[in-house]
């Protein structure tokens, strides 16, 4: 290793043999030194190991040009491994990496089109990189860079949510979301039951007087008939098995098994084979048709109240406008 005379004491000291792993833990010159410092202190604290074996194990993580730094301290510069991080440190110092803010935060803005889950990655790895940061800093950063206008005023219900909290809720409003992006991508795309071409209409036509299908079966989802839903506190399967004994649903039109026979495509609430029950746009405009209504009042635990008192909102002022009419 070329060590001069005055580290060969340190150089000689044997490791153990699981020491090797340390050679995974580089620092050639490049990167944070206080992360690969704050590294190697906490490996070789759940190891347990003396200064001495500290000092050694320490130049095994050093390659190339760091190693070339240790074997140039001059003699009697160091005493222990207090010395050669402080040391390491200094020879270092350019490369440590500037302390982030909680004013950054406000610069992690969701973009145009971005989908919300991964606004709150980027919003996530942000946050992990500032030290010190309160819940209440944060919850406010992040409402203040919401472009999903249902998130953020469920945000707004309460002045400070923890990070953890925050995951819990942005779920259901991701998977809303995600889902409302599938329905609409469903719409651009052109039915397979209507014809290109008037040609390929006539030919229908002639082969449904030959005793022919006159339509194929739908390969897309349809659509539901509201615009907006009203956000629930569980998944909807989950709130059909405690309300499907109640009688406050109104029956389902029949379905016809279009599984091919696949029988994992079951619907609790039609009886029947063709989707699952979480796919279930009756269901979903039967329970939401109930909600209006005001049949659901005494499970007022399966929605979520700020969005639904919106809703309610929003119909009053519909109502307002048609009688105006």
């Amino acid at each position: 290793m070329g060590a001069t005379p005055f580290h060969r004491s340190i150089v000689e000291v044997r490791l153990p043999k699981h020491f090797d792993k340390l050679t995974n833990m580089r620092y050639d010159g490049t990167q944070d030194p206080q992360e690969h410092l704050t590294a190697f202190e906490a490996r070789m604290k759940l190891k347990g190991v003396g200064d001495k074996v500290r000092c050694r194990a320490f130049l095994v993580t050093l390659p190339g040009p760091a190693i070339r730094w240790f074997n140039s301290l001059p003699q009697g510069s160091v005493a222990g491994f207090s010395d050669i991080s402080r040391a390491f440190l200094a020879q270092f110092t350019t490369r440590i990496a500037k302390a982030k803010q909680p004013i950054n935060l406000l610069g992690v803005t969701q973009r145009t089109g971005e989908p919300t889950r991964k606004y709150l990655d980027r919003f996530n790895n942000e946050f992990l990189e500032i030290e010190g940061l309160t819940d209440s800093v944060a919850s406010l950063c992040l409402k203040n860079g919401l472009l999903n206008e249902d998130f953020r005023k469920h945000l707004t219900t309460r002045p400070v949510w923890t990070m953890q909290e925050i995951q819990i809720v942005a779920k259901e409003y991701i998977n809303d979301e995600e889902v409302s992006q599938v329905v609409a991508a469903n719409k651009q795309q052109p039915s397979h039951n209507q014809p290109r071409q008037h040609g390929n209409g006539e030919r229908q036509k002639e082969h449904a007087r030959d005793g022919g299908p006159s339509k194929t079966p739908r390969l897309f989802p349809r659509i539901g008939k509201f615009t907006n839903y009203t956000p629930l506190t569980l998944p909807i399967i989950e709130v059909y098995q405690q309300i499907a004994e109640k009688g406050i649903l109104s029956k389902p039109r029949p379905l016809k098994d279009r599984t091919m026979g696949n029988k994992s495509l079951y619907c609790d609430y039609h009886k029947g084979y063709e989707h699952k029950t979480q796919d279930c746009f009756d269901l979903k405009d039967t329970l939401e048709q109930a909600i209006r209504d005001g049949k659901l009042a005494e499970f007022s635990h399966l929605i979520r109240e700020p969005r639904r008192r919106n809703r309610d909102r929003d119909g009053e002022d519909k109502a307002q406008m048609v009688k105006r009419r």
